[in-house]
């Protein structure tokens, strides 16, 4: 990219500015776009940059070196914005805290009374009169107590974060951007903007005592190592980083752990004391005013676009603020984007059933040998900071609830209520801030182009396009200022690599084509969410027009029209994340960009009433490129849904057997993902991403939601979930040939969705899945139910009654 020395005031954006030791590069901006023109004096800074190597230049590497372990500079961390962490003994102040909230005190009394009850009940302390009984009981508290807070000591050993040492967080720091810089060669980029404000935000915080709890969306590992390199870097207080105990593995846990994760389990069970220990150690964060991250999705995303919110950690932080014992918070939502996402390869095999492999530091290094690689750049942008205790105010007072911190109890469903307004608004404002990738708009392009491959032109006037499209719809597109599409292009192909895109050459022009659309449809995914509406308004009106005729035969009624996109949005609700002004806005707001695009024609009363809808000509004329491209987004998903649907079919009971009988849940999702292969190789299902379990696993929750299916979990076993078809959604079979009969609710359902599905080449729907396809999945069902009705040897029974014995036990 060239370097100019100004910037002109009428600039769409601000320019990049690298910083390189002190010296300052100024670069093009980094994006276009965006809701809000940008301040024209702001800069946005690269934050990284490579370093000497040693086999280079010794002297020059030893020197980097010697800066960061003597704290040269900024490398000094010394005037950190927030409050003092990196000191002998902070992990001592910290437990003590812990085990001084009163909270955590009455659970230990509760717990202790529990179990002394039990020990009375069952005869273990002598019943005596007098004293010497008070005395006995009294001592045997004060042990049941003493074991608890012992049992809270290794809780809180293994749990917190121990950010002691400054000369190993600059340590840290360094060891960090090396490898960075080794994988993302172009660094990680931020907005000046943003940043500036987040500093100002950051010293109003921390003169009140306050935390900004960090909510950044997970694509990688590579997320929180950003994030506290863009904290240190800036001088701003490193956050305490919620974290998977499984990352906390010999070397790289205790390396974390230094540098300021916070070991959770990923799952508490019904562990009562390990969960108090959690919110009295998020208390101490928030009251103590130290920054948080958390990541809003929980897991990362294998497919390349938000996950639904998670509520585990945001739960507790609700609580600290809601119970008055800490007076706020502030949010700060964050998008982290990449050209390339380390960890793509082994997405894909987890999506395809492949169980996950347990983290290990050599995986972690050699992801894709990630020490050598050039995966472009990281794209990190902070969305306008906000107070948690205006937020919940606002909600409390629209659910006419007492004010923060009285002693009112708030129902499970009114709590639940405000966790999913906060947990969708995050999401929405990560949306909004988050900066399209060259990648992901190449990604795109690619998967929605009808043929084989794509010329190079035909490629950069479709992202062109599809940049204009963004823009339009409040989006923003990375790299495109002052560097001609072809360029983008190019630079998006060599990051990409020829496993993701080949290219064909000795051809009139170079040719290029998708040679792993699995893996590609990631990078698509990141860009679904500007286009959801239209892409559900584009499959409801296929309904008509893949019927094909005239185009008379493909006008679709608005009624109709809008009756299936309201059925595609409910059924994708858990999947995507909509405006939030509801379907009627969203819906006219969507018509109206359509016809202003010339995509679809709409006729109207003579009081303006839309009554039918149909493509335009002018897009009949271009080969509906434009239609298509919204199709092709939402295709796989429909796809999926569908897959979904046709898998319940065939868990109809068989004739003779039970008709009570309860699947295993997990065994019922990896039947229905073999039974999606199965379809896709024979020609019946259109998308091989379709069978990811993640989208399947969603459309199954969906199931659930509607009553389709009925899910049950023990508590007291360690099994997992297990389902049934609800009686009144159950198919019926043929009595003589015990054939699953294509009729009922359940079909009815399937051919909803099947209607908007995108027509195969060879198959004729209706009487495909009607005969062949249904016939195949009962029979997958019936495996299921052979292995369900199937007794346990008795050596499985009796470890089972083993476990519960032990569970039992350890439970009193």
């Amino acid at each position: 990219m060239p370097s100019p020395k100004s910037v002109p005031s009428d600039e769409p954006s601000a320019p990049d500015l690298q910083i390189v030791g002190k010296q300052l590069t100024i670069h093009p901006s980094g994006f276009t776009g965006g809701p809000e023109a940008p301040d024209d004096g702001i800069t946005e800074r690269n934050l990284i940059h490579h370093y000497t190597r040693f086999r280079q230049s010794p002297l020059d590497f030893l020197r980097e070196v010697s800066l960061y372990m003597s704290g040269t500079g900024w490398r000094a961390y010394d005037d950190v914005i927030g409050q003092p962490v990196f000191y002998s003994g902070f992990s001592e102040k910290i437990k003590a805290t812990i085990l001084g909230s009163p909270m955590l005190q009455e659970k230990v009394r509760e717990l202790a009374s529990t179990r002394l009850a039990v020990e009375e009940k069952e005869g273990l302390v002598e019943i005596k009169e007098g004293d010497t009984f008070d005395q006995k009981r009294a001592r045997r508290r004060h042990e049941i107590e003493t074991a608890l807070r012992e049992v809270v000591d290794d809780m809180m050993d293994n749990m917190i974060c121990k950010m002691e040492s400054k000369s190993f967080i600059r340590g840290a720091y360094y060891v960090c951007t090396q490898l960075l810089t080794r994988a993302y060669h172009q660094g990680i980029h931020v907005s000046s903007e943003e940043v500036l404000r987040l500093r100002s935000v950051a010293q109003e915080a921390a003169k009140k005592k306050q935390s900004i709890v960090f909510l950044p969306c997970h694509k990688s590992h590579v997320d929180y190592v950003s994030l506290q390199v863009i904290c240190y870097r800036l001088g701003i207080g490193l956050p305490v980083v919620v974290a998977g105990d499984n990352l906390n593995i010999p070397l790289l846990g205790p390396f974390l752990q230094h540098a300021g994760a916070m070991w959770i389990r990923r799952s508490f069970g019904n562990d009562p004391l390990y969960h108090t220990v959690v919110q009295a150690y998020i208390d101490s964060i928030l009251q103590e005013g130290y920054n948080l991250e958390c990541f809003i999705e929980g897991g990362r995303s294998r497919t390349g676009k938000l996950l639904s919110p998670k509520f585990g950690i945001l739960n507790f932080i609700v609580d600290s603020v809601l119970s008055g014992r800490v007076e706020d918070t502030i949010i700060c939502p964050v998008s982290t984007q990449y050209d390339k996402v380390i960890e793509t390869e082994s997405y894909i095999s987890e999506l395809l059933g492949q169980p996950k492999p347990k983290e290990n530091l050599a995986d972690l290094l050699s992801s894709s040998s990630v020490l050598s690689l050039q995966l472009g750049r990281v794209d990190v942008r902070f969305h306008q900071p906000w107070s948690l205790r205006e937020f919940l105010t606002q909600q409390l007072a629209r659910l006419n609830c007492s004010h923060l911190g009285t002693n009112q109890k708030l129902a499970q469903s009114e709590r639940g209520r405000i966790l999913r307004t906060l947990g969708y608004r995050v999401l929405s404002e990560i949306n909004d801030v988050s900066v399209m990738m060259p990648t992901a708009l190449v990604g795109t392009v690619l998967l929605t182009l009808r043929g084989r491959g794509v010329g190079k032109a035909e490629l950069v006037r479709r992202l062109e396009w599809l940049c204009e499209r963004v823009r339009a719809k409040g989006g923003r597109v990375a790299h495109f200022y002052r560097s001609p599409t072809e360029t983008v292009v190019d630079r998006a192909l060599d990051v990409m690599g020829p496993k993701l895109v080949g290219e064909i050459s000795g051809l009139v022009e170079p040719t290029y084509y998708a040679v792993d659309r699995f893996q590609l449809s990631f990078y698509r995914n990141m860009t679904i969410h500007l286009f959801i509406t239209e892409a559900l308004v584009s499959a409801a009106m296929y309904t008509k027009i893949k019927q094909g005729g005239g185009p008379a035969n493909q006008r679709i009624a608005y009624d109709a029209l809008k009756n299936q996109v309201s059925f595609l949005s409910q059924l994708f609700r858990g999947e995507f994340i909509f405006p939030p002004e509801g379907l009627d806005i969203n819906m006219e707001r969507t018509m109206r960009g359509l016809e202003t695009d010339g995509v679809i024609q709409i006729t109207r009363d003579s009081t303006g009433l839309p009554q039918s809808v149909e493509l335009s000509d002018s897009e009949r004329k271009c080969g509906r490129e434009n239609y298509d491209f919204y199709c092709f987004l939402i295709w796989p998903f429909i796809e999926s849904s569908w897959l979904g649907a046709v898998s319940l079919l065939g868990l109809t009971p068989p004739l003779d057997g039970s008709q009570d009988i309860w699947l295993d849940k997990k065994k019922a999702l990896d039947s229905a993902q073999l039974l999606g292969k199965t379809l896709y190789h024979q020609g019946d299902l259109s998308y091989f991403e379709a069978v990811n379990k993640e989208t399947l696993k969603n459309s199954y929750q969906r199931f659930e939601e509607e009553g389709i299916i009925l899910v049950a979990k023990d508590k007291e076993s360690r099994a997992g979930p297990s389902l049934r078809l609800a009686p009144e959604w159950t198919p019926e079979r043929d009595p003589t040939t015990g054939k699953v009969l294509p009729q009922g609710r359940l079909w009815e359902f399937t051919e909803l969705i099947a209607q908007s599905r995108r027509e195969g080449k060879n198959r004729r729907d209706g009487a495909t899945v009607s005969s062949r396809v249904l016939t195949m999945s009962d029979n997958v069902g019936r495996g299921l139910f052979y292995n369900a009705a199937a007794p346990a040897p008795a050596d499985v029974v009796s470890k089972q009654r083993r476990r519960q014995a032990i569970a039992t036990d350890s439970k009193l």
